[in-house]
């Protein structure tokens, strides 16, 4: 057996069931609710894309690479923290301990990788508009999201190196221990979250420079003109980033102060770290009820497969007594 095996039933003091029941059954309706919503949502994502030929552009075809980002972690590691919450510990074993870890993981860096390639396709839409079609055809896109997800792999390779993926009794979760090295959880943030934020703001900063210029009409020559639903896209976006980086910043900062000062790790409250991470988790069911909220394709397409799903639930029904009927005869 691993020395992993040693995190495997620990059970922490803030998450006793007798002393804080309230604490349990809050982080299990929210994990509940991230589950359902994240699972219907994105898949609603994948298929509008699919079945809607105003949302096939190529753009959108990250918009699907983050929707099968944020659908991992809903399938299968959040199930297994569900199943932690319940029994007070992990039970699922080793290999599923470091699985599921892996998938998550997998997940939010893919997640953060595909939210900047939205904003690098977004820049060169809205402020290289020439450039575009040549840079964002069919087959350089595709090319672009195999590569997001090759450097979101090489990214999360070197955690099984420094045996970093354990179980975390706090937030009962298989995850990444900021404290197997100060150095490593350094680099992790840095490369994980700070430098894919810093080029997604510039990248962003840039289109509101321009739309702004746009609006003031600040040289109306030699500025393009851009259309109500790119800005509404790019609005969408920005409000997918916006909120990443808001459910992620609180643990990634804990994780960089404490690597940056040990001593942290007894002052940050333990509350207060499970609280990061339930918000962080949460993160991944809210994209797709931004597309219906902010992106009119988006609400019509999602409108448009739930009514299809009930009519062939109302067909089912009055055909069921009928086929009844007739085989009694």
């Amino acid at each position: 057996t691993s020395p992993n095996n040693n995190h495997v039933m620990l059970s922490s003091p803030l998450m006793d069931h007798q002393s804080f029941p309230w604490v349990v059954t809050l982080l299990a309706g929210v994990l509940i609710t991230t589950i359902v919503v994240d699972v219907i949502g994105n898949l609603l994502v994948i298929v509008s894309v699919f079945r809607n030929r105003k949302l096939r552009k190529a753009g959108n075809a990250f918009v699907v690479s983050l929707a099968l980002a944020d659908l991992v972690v809903a399938i299968y590691p959040y199930p297994l923290v569900l199943t932690a919450i319940f029994h007070d510990g992990w039970i699922a074993g080793y290999i599923h301990c470091q699985i599921s870890g892996f998938l998550m993981g997998l997940s939010v860096i893919g997640s953060i990788f595909n939210i900047t390639g939205i904003a690098i396709n977004r820049y060169c839409y809205i402020c290289h508009s020439l450039k575009y079609d040549k840079l964002f055809s069919n087959s350089n896109t595709m090319c672009y999201v195999v590569l997001v997800w090759a450097l979101t792999i090489l990214a999360i390779v070197p955690n099984w190196f420094v045996e970093s993926l354990q179980y975390d009794p706090r937030v009962y979760s298989c995850t990444f221990a900021q404290s197997v090295s100060s150095l490593y959880t350094i680099t992790v943030v840095v490369v994980h979250f700070i430098l894919p934020i810093g080029i997604v703001t510039y990248c962003y900063l840039r289109i509101w420079i321009l739309v702004i210029q746009v609006r003031r009409r600040v040289k109306p020559d030699s500025r393009p003109k851009i259309k109500p639903h790119d800005l509404r896209n790019f609005l969408t976006m920005f409000v997918v980033f916006v909120l990443f980086a808001v459910c992620w910043a609180p643990l990634n900062l804990i994780g960089l102060a404490v690597a940056l000062d040990s001593r942290l790790s007894r002052a940050i409250p333990e509350w207060l770290f499970t609280a990061s991470y339930f918000m962080a988790y949460f993160n991944s069911c809210l994209n797709a009820v931004v597309y219906g909220v902010l992106n009119h394709n988006f609400r019509k397409e999602y409108k448009r497969i739930i009514q299809k799903k009930k009519k062939k639930k109302k067909e089912n029904i009055k055909t069921k007594p009928s086929s009844c009927i007739g085989s009694q005869h």
